[in-house]
């Protein structure tokens, strides 16, 4: 029996991309699932999905840029399963534009939904994850969390720091019995370069992460089982992913 089975998941981001595909491997694992995202449409058809093949899946709706939104679907999830043991935050976007070119409010959305939603959601589950006693969190970066791009400078400050808020988290519960790690992928086809407003670099992104040996979405949601089903005494509290023909430094 896998050791997923019976515990309870909440995937942010679960209507696209890493999200969606790690609900459904986690459901495949025999975890109960709760999928949040701003489409209801999409979270209401991931869940009719997992359910279809006998899994357990609950859909709600959230803006984890929203504080009080990201400890409700927490709560939801909690009060439908009755507990919390693993919380995936995939929840991101990307924009385009430096310092110079990039409008504040850009900045700001940027910022709210790849770090400050991560915040806010830990925040939330952290009470049920330390009642579980074996409690997982693992937060989606990228390979942009360890090297910066101008073009994209908003999307790498959200990143790096995202690695330094995991790690602090990591210190602060690890010794509580909740695993924390961060995930990096480069290259991986979803629809990331959806939420860019510039039309050309939206245009670029979109190349990147659909270029021939771009990893899928379900090979990053293959690593997180790994690192979920690994004996409690080991963390795994970083991992890089990036295809195989990607040869560049970092």
């Amino acid at each position: 029996m896998s050791v997923l089975q019976g515990r309870v998941a909440l995937v942010t981001g679960a209507s696209s991309g890493i999200g969606e595909a790690v609900a459904l491997a986690l459901a495949g694992a025999g975890a109960k699932v709760a999928v949040s995202g701003r489409r209801q449409s999409r979270l209401d058809s991931l869940t009719a999905r997992i359910v279809a093949t006998g899994g357990e899946a609950l859909a709600v709706p959230c803006d984890v840029a929203v504080a009080e939104d990201a400890a409700a679907a927490v709560e939801a999830t909690a009060a439908h399963f009755g507990r919390l043991d693993i919380v995936i935050n995939s929840a991101g976007v990307n924009e385009a534009g430096g310092t110079e070119a990039l409008p504040l409010d850009l900045w700001r959305k940027v910022i709210d939904i790849n770090l400050m939603g991560t915040i806010y959601t830990c925040k939330a589950a952290l009470p049920h994850l330390l009642a579980s006693g074996m409690g997982d969190v693992i937060n989606v970066s990228s390979t942009s969390g360890r090297r910066s791009n101008a073009p994209f400078a908003s999307y790498a400050t959200s990143k790096f720091a995202l690695t330094g808020y995991t790690e602090s988290l990591r210190q602060e519960v690890g010794g509580r019995g909740v695993r924390v790690c961060i995930l990096e992928p480069g290259a991986t086809s979803t629809d990331i370069a959806g939420s860019i407003t510039d039309p050309a670099m939206r245009a670029a992104i979109q190349a990147h992460v659909s270029k021939d040996g771009a990893m899928e979405a379900a090979d990053i949601a293959d690593a997180m089982l790994l690192v979920l089903s690994l004996p409690r005494r080991a963390n795994v509290c970083q991992i890089q992913l990036r295809p195989t023909i990607d040869t560049a430094p970092m």
